[in-house]
C-alpha cells in the first residue's frame, strides 16, 4: 500500500541513480506529483521531495522542463519563506531554486565524463549552505560493509547525499554546513566494525588523513527512515561510484515501479 512518504523516498532513490533522472522527470506523472508533494504537511514529504528534486536538477537537460512545470517555482519560493520549517527544508529549497533560475551557460560539446562535474559547482555554491566531506572509512571491505555505512549515514539527521568509491575506501558526503563532521564519524563508529578519517589537503596540496574525534559527540537523528525494497530487488551489478542508499536502479524494477508511483500519483491527485 503506498502513501506520500513511501512514493517520495523511493523516488528520490531512484533519482539518486544518474541514469534514472531522464526517465523520471520525463514521466507525466512523477514531476507534478512532486511539484504537489512541496505543499505536503508532513516535513519528511517534503525534506525527501526537494531531495529528489536537487538530484533530478544534477542533470542538466532536466532544468527547463522541472523551471517550467507548472506551480515547480512559486512552491519553491513559499517554501523558503515558510515559517516554522527546519533549517535542512528552508535551505534546500533555496539551493534547488537557485540551481533552477541560474542563467544557462553555453558550454562546448565535452566528454561524458567531464560533464558529469557540472553538479560539483552548485555543491560548493557562494552561499555556503551545504559542503562536502570526503571520508576514509576503515572496514569499508565489501558491499554489506557498505550497506552499514549507508544505514548510519542515512540516520544523520543534516545529511543530503552521499557517494561512496569502493576502491579507495572513501565516501563523499554532502551535509549541511552546520553539521560537525565529527558527527558523521560518530555514527559509522556506532556501526562497530567501521571507523572514519576525514581526508584534506596539506598546503602542498598532498592528501592526509585527519583523525575525528568520535567520542561524545550528539548524533542528531532523523525521525523517519524510508523502507526500503527487499535485498533481492537490487540489481546484482555493483559500480565503484554509488549515490546514496540501496535503491531498485535495475532497468525492470525501476520502469515497473515508476509506472505504479505514477499510476498513485494520478489517483491521488488528478480528479
Amino acid at each position: 500500500m503506498m502513501d506520500a512518504l513511501s512514493v517520495v523516498t523511493q523516488l528520490r532513490d531512484l533519482a539518486s541513480e544518474p541514469q534514472n533522472r531522464d526517465v523520471i522527470v520525463q514521466d507525466q506523472g512523477c514531476l507534478p506529483g512532486l511539484v504537489l508533494f512541496l505543499d505536503h504537511q508532513n516535513t519528511d514529504v517534503l525534506f525527501a521531495t526537494l531531495q529528489t528534486l536537487r538530484y533530478l536538477a544534477e542533470l542538466s537537460p532536466n532544468i527547463p522542463t522541472m523551471k517550467n512545470e507548472l506551480g515547480m517555482m512559486v512552491s519553491l519560493e513559499n517554501l523558503i519563506v515558510r515559517q516554522g520549517l527546519s533549517v535542512d527544508i528552508t535551505s534546500l529549497a533555496q539551493e534547488v531554486y537557485d540551481i533552477l533560475t541560474a542563467p544557462a551557460i553555453p558550454i562546448p560539446r565535452t566528454p561524458e565524463r567531464e560533464r558529469r562535474k557540472k553538479p560539483q559547482f552548485f555543491i560548493n555554491s557562494s552561499q555556503k549552505k551545504a559542503k562536502s566531506v570526503t571520508l576514509h572509512i576503515k572496514g569499508l571491505d565489501s558491499t554489506d560493509q557498505r550497506s552499514l555505512c549507508e544505514e548510519a549515514l542515512l540516520k544523520v539527521r543534516g545529511v543530503i547525499s552521499f557517494t561512496f568509491q569502493m576502491a579507495t575506501k572513501r565516501c563523499t558526503v554532502r551535509i549541511r554546513s552546520d553539521l560537525p563532521t565529527e558527527s558523521l564519524a560518530s555514527a559509522i563508529a556506532a556501526t562497530q566494525v567501521l571507523s572514519a578519517q576525514q581526508v584534506v589537503k596539506n598546503e602542498a596540496g598532498e592528501e592526509v588523513l585527519v583523525p575525528l574525534d568520535a567520542s561524545g559527540v550528539d548524533v542528531q537523528k532523523n525521525v523517519a527512515i524510508p523502507d526500503y525494497l527487499p535485498e533481492e530487488e537490487e540489481s546484482p551489478e555493483k559500480e565503484v561510484d554509488r549515490a546514496i542508499s540501496r535503491t531498485t536502479a535495475k532497468e525492470d524494477s525501476s520502469g515497473s515501479w515508476l509506472n505504479a508511483a505514477a499510476g498513485f500519483l494520478t489517483k491521488t491527485f488528478y480528479w
